[in-house]
Formats: structure tokens, sequence, C-alpha cells
């Protein structure tokens, strides 16, 4: 798939602040492939203000790439699989609290909710996964969700294995090519990168 027009893919984001602004730049380059895009944000994403900016900052960013209102609410994102809405649903940044809650099927936000809604209809889900504890209490938590149909994954690094030997972080300049590969029922390889230290 060498572009993307037509394909409607849901940008969720969760609080991983800190990638906020590189994860807006893979969803212009989903945009400028052609992709509709439907802004999500989970409660904290959508409410929090950060040092890395300002929760209405953030929201009016993302408003802007996606030329649309964002759903932030579980009434506003049920409809996705009824409805069969999107095409693909993208979760990025992926905090390790919203994988724990999608390893356990525990949907109690709007980024959790869109991706369970659109599992109805056997859709692909695309986890950008962002967590500082990814090789620790949040490694079951992605190996559960790698054994899950339809669910593929932006291949990640550790970010800082001398300071931060646990934590991983999604390549998000891979997001576009793992989003075609994932339309195509692959998973982007190789999945695992060469770290990265500070």
């Amino acid at each position: 798939m060498t572009d993307l027009r037509g394909v409607r893919i849901g940008c969720a984001m969760t609080g991983s602040f800190c990638t906020f602004s590189k994860v807006f730049c893979a969803f212009e380059a989903l945009r400028d492939a052609g992709a509709e895009l439907f802004p999500i944000m989970s409660d904290n994403a959508y409410t929090l203000d950060t040092r890395f900016g300002s929760a209405v900052g953030m929201r009016t960013r993302l408003e802007e790439i996606c030329g649309r209102k964002i759903w932030h609410t579980l009434g506003e994102v049920e409809p996705v699989g009824p409805k069969k809405l999107l095409d693909l649903v993208l979760v990025a940044p992926c905090t390790g609290n919203s994988l724990a809650k999608l390893a356990l099927g525990i949907c109690d936000t709007p980024a959790v909710m869109a991706v369970k809604s659109h599992l109805r209809n056997g859709r692909p889900v695309l986890l950008a996964a962002s967590t500082n504890d990814g090789l620790g209490r949040s490694a079951a938590n992605i190996g559960a969700l790698m054994g899950m149909k339809h669910i593929y994954f932006v291949p990640f690094r550790q970010d800082d294995y001398i300071g931060k030997p646990n934590s991983l972080v999604a390549d998000m300049d891979s997001i576009l090519e793992a989003a075609r590969a994932a339309l195509e029922g692959k998973q982007l390889q190789p999945l695992l990168l060469p770290g990265m230290h500070s």
C-alpha cells in the first residue's frame, strides 16, 4: 500500500507526554499520505498540563492536524465498532497503563475503548509503546498483546539502557510504515531495534 488515500485511522493518544511532539509529526505523515484522521485522547492526555505543554495547546495541535474535533468520552468512541467507523486504530503513544488495560480487557478510557470497539470487527490495531517499565512489569502485557490477533506494534527500542534499563519507546518515525504493514495484516520488522543511551 503506497498511499493511504481514503483510509480512516483513529489516532488515539495516551499520557506519555514526552513523545507528543514526535507523535504529532507521525500523524502529519499519515495525513500527508492521504489518510483521514480521527483524533482520540485518553482522559489524562486530554486534561493534564505538563512541562511538555498545556492540555489546551496539545488538543489544539491534534485537532489542527486531523481537521476534526477530538473524541474524548466513552460515548464518542463506543460507535467505532458497531458503525465500522475506522480501518485502523493507532494508539500513539501507548503507555504502560494502557498496555495493561488492553492486555486485561479493561476499557475505562476513550483510547482503550476505541481499541476494544474496533477489534470486534477483526480490524487492525497498531500500538506505539512508550513506557518506563517495558522490560519490567509491562513486559508481560506486551507479550500477551503480541499473541493477540489483529494487534501490531510499531518497532521499539530501549531509549536509555544505561539510565533507564527497563524503558522502551516506539520509533515514532516508523509509524507510517508500520501502519501500512498493519493494514495488510503484517507486523513491520524488525520489531526490536538497537538501543540508545543518553
